[in-house]
């Protein structure tokens, strides 16, 4: 049983989500990616990992990877030779900066790419906390796929993808709002690119994830901490893949793909899978009324088999109530795929009102430094009706 396998029953599933649409289109799939050349940005992500091997296993004819990860990079490269090992196609990565001079010169070196992926993304939402690291995550998720599409375009390849998120819908928070930002940039890059994305949910155990972290503390013989109030959608690593290759081969120009609601996949807390972890390392939740208790328990509850855990209700800034991949106001098309649903976007897009966004975070980079409350009003500038929820709590306050 692999890892993608194993992790179903922690998120509460017993199948795969797009299996079936992947059997149907194998075919198409297979021969969209042999004999053509990839390259895939922030592909040391857990998403980009994904993505990598998806098409990695299908023999492309190039296949290179760009993140600014060394470390991951080697891990990467170490995971697809210790199982799927070698391809006939120029399998290289280069861990360099999307966003830096060096990658120019990648893209102005090559003999061109025919598929762009950008998975390359700032995720959390506590990037938002403070004005300078809310500043890298627009650089990152905004301006830095102004910049690769541009160079992917003038390259004349077929398509370019870019990864957005189901936070994308209605946004909360900052790290959504600037998904949804990038998806109108795209919107007016689809005039002279084909582009298309995907919003999708959770990641199970990706990097630096909640998740990830029960991996992390329960290695280090220390307490878990968990919402017990957040229920999230959950799709594994290889489905984040498949969901990305699927709109990047399958998708029309200006599509966003993401996962139909069904039996198979539902709302799940936090702390239940942390039980359900728990349970499948030989240990059974010890709930403690504090984190002081769970952090002063922890070698004594250890000891018998028991683990520390906290679990507490959020009042963190940006926690949406609840998931949603569209919104009222989106076309959308739902017979396509069994398991994917597609939403249909029309060419048109506020030219002043991306122009002014550029103008202003322009302006703003001049500046000395920079206040979080002026970057906070262009964004409500440029999603009116953004719900930014901001409570004044950030997640880097709880263990």
């Amino acid at each position: 049983m692999n890892a993608d396998h194993s992790m179903l029953a922690l998120i509460g599933r017993d199948r795969p989500l797009f299996d079936a649409d992947i059997s149907r289109h194998e075919q198409e799939l297979s021969s969209l990616v042999a004999g053509h050349r990839f390259l895939v940005i922030g592909g040391a992500g857990s998403i980009g990992q994904a993505v990598t091997r998806e098409i990695f296993r299908r023999n492309p004819k190039v296949l290179h990877v760009v993140d600014i990860s060394e470390n991951n990079m080697v891990e990467l490269v170490r995971d697809i030779r210790s199982t799927l090992g070698y391809i006939e196609g120029d399998f290289r990565t280069f861990a360099i900066d999307c966003g830096g001079r060096e990658f120019e010169a990648l893209m102005n070196g090559s003999a061109g790419y025919d598929y762009v992926l950008n998975l390359s993304a700032l995720k959390h939402v506590r990037s938002e906390k403070d004005p300078f690291t809310l500043m890298r995550l627009v650089e990152v998720n905004v301006l830095n796929t102004l910049k690769t599409i541009e160079l992917a375009r003038a390259q004349g390849v077929r398509k370019y993808f870019c990864v957005s998120t189901d936070k994308a819908a209605n946004p909360v928070n900052m790290m959504g709002a600037s998904k949804r930002i990038m998806e109108m940039f795209l919107m007016r890059a689809s005039e002279a690119q084909p582009v298309s994305t995907a919003r999708f949910a959770n990641v199970a155990f990706s990097d630096g994830s909640l998740l990830h972290g029960f991996n992390q503390r329960f290695v280090k013989h220390q307490p878990i901490s968990a919402p017990n109030d957040v229920r999230r959608y959950f799709v594994t690593p290889q489905e984040s893949g498949e969901l990305c290759l699927m709109s990047c081969l399958l998708g029309e120009n200006r599509d966003i793909f993401f996962p139909k609601l069904s039996e198979s996949l539902h709302l799940t807390t936090f702390s239940g899978i942390a039980v359900r972890y728990l349970q499948a390392q030989g240990y059974e939740a010890h709930e403690c009324a504090s984190e002081d208790e769970a952090r002063e328990r922890a070698p004594e509850l250890i000891a018998r088999h028991q683990w520390p855990c906290y679990f507490f209700s959020s009042d963190t800034t940006g926690e949406k109530d609840f998931e949603e991949f569209f919104t009222g106001q989106e076309t959308l098309d739902m017979a396509r795929l069994d398991s994917v649903g597609v939403i249909k976007n029309p060419a048109g897009f506020d030219q002043t009102r991306l122009a002014y966004f550029l103008k202003t975070i322009g302006a703003i980079k001049t500046q000395p430094t920079w206040r979080k409350a002026e970057m906070v009003d262009l964004f409500n500038t440029m999603i009116p009706d953004f719900a930014h929820k901001e409570t004044g709590k950030y997640l880097d306050a709880r263990m």
